[in-house]
């Protein structure tokens, strides 16, 4: 944290004097943080939040810059490639395939090409941790699904939501596009998109509007091993520590993202209003054996 204490007060233009008046606190308190020997405790880092706040300073880029410049400082050989890994508790022992059975592509550990992604996920949780990872896709069996209503329809089977059409052509399609495979792609149901894709399987938006608003949102990809093999291959390459300011901005962020794509949501399914099937329709079609 004491980079970036020293780029916050840089970014204010004050020398540690100036800086410890505004934070109510010694020079030698400043001069501290900034020498890595101590950290700001959560109520120096929450009034600091409101200072950068106030005076616009870019803190979540800063962490974003950090993230990005650690991850081209690692080298791999050309059959890794690296992504972004949070957890809400750290990673102990051997990494698994143990998320819950009910996530976008089943029970699996869950990695993204964007960082973004994992840091809204974990800003909530103070014992979390943000991982760069790599894998080494080689020796794995992948498919890696489009973005449009194949995607949809595989998040459904693994939620849960087609339940009703269990022992149908349809249904054992999904349920076997994954089997014998370690790694799953596909576009990540982030804040953005799980506005969209739970009112599509609620009835309020149709299959049009979905595909719409996964190629408008733009969409990271995530990467799911789902096999210990796949588990496997997967290097944790640095572990990123984050401040409780860096959360504080990470959260303000993700609320952001949220409520602005809801909104580019909500307009791209007014275009398709009268566009496509809904869920139910689809699954009715299904049942009866329609394609």
């Amino acid at each position: 944290m004491q980079t970036l204490l020293r780029q916050i007060r840089e970014n204010l233009n004050m020398n540690q004097t100036e800086f410890a008046e505004l934070l109510n606190v010694t020079f030698a308190t400043v001069n501290r943080w900034e020498n890595g020997r101590t950290i700001p405790n959560k109520l120096a880092q929450s009034t600091l939040y409101e200072i950068c706040k106030n005076n616009s300073v870019p803190v979540y880029d800063i962490t974003l810059d950090r993230i990005k410049k650690t991850s081209k400082s690692i080298s791999l050989p050309n059959n890794r490639i690296i992504l972004y890994h949070g957890s809400k508790s750290g990673i102990e022992g051997k990494i698994e395939p143990k998320s819950r059975s009910q996530c976008d592509f089943g029970k699996g550990f869950y990695m993204g090409t964007e960082p973004s992604q994992a840091l809204t996920l974990i800003c909530d949780y103070d014992k979390s941790k943000f991982y760069i990872v790599s894998v080494d896709t080689s020796e794995l069996n992948m498919v890696e699904v489009p973005a449009d209503i194949e995607w949809a329809m595989l998040v459904a089977y693994h939620r849960g939501r087609m339940e009703t059409i269990k022992g149908t052509s349809f249904y054992e399609k999904y349920q076997n596009m994954s089997k014998n495979m370690d790694l799953v792609i596909g576009s990540i149901a982030n804040d953005r998109m799980f506005y969209v894709i739970d009112n599509f399987f609620i009835g309020n938006v149709t299959d049009a509007a979905l595909v719409g608003s996964l190629s408008a949102l733009q969409l990271g990809k995530q990467y799911v091993a789902v096999t210990q093999k796949g588990c496997g291959a997967v290097r944790i390459e640095a572990e990123i520590e984050l401040s409780h300011l860096e959360r504080l901005f990470i959260k303000e962020v993700a609320e952001a993202n949220r409520a602005k794509g809801v909104s580019l949501a909500n307009d791209i399914c007014k275009n398709y209003r009268r566009e496509g099937l809904f869920f139910d329709e689809i699954l009715e079609k299904a049942k009866n054996g329609e394609k």
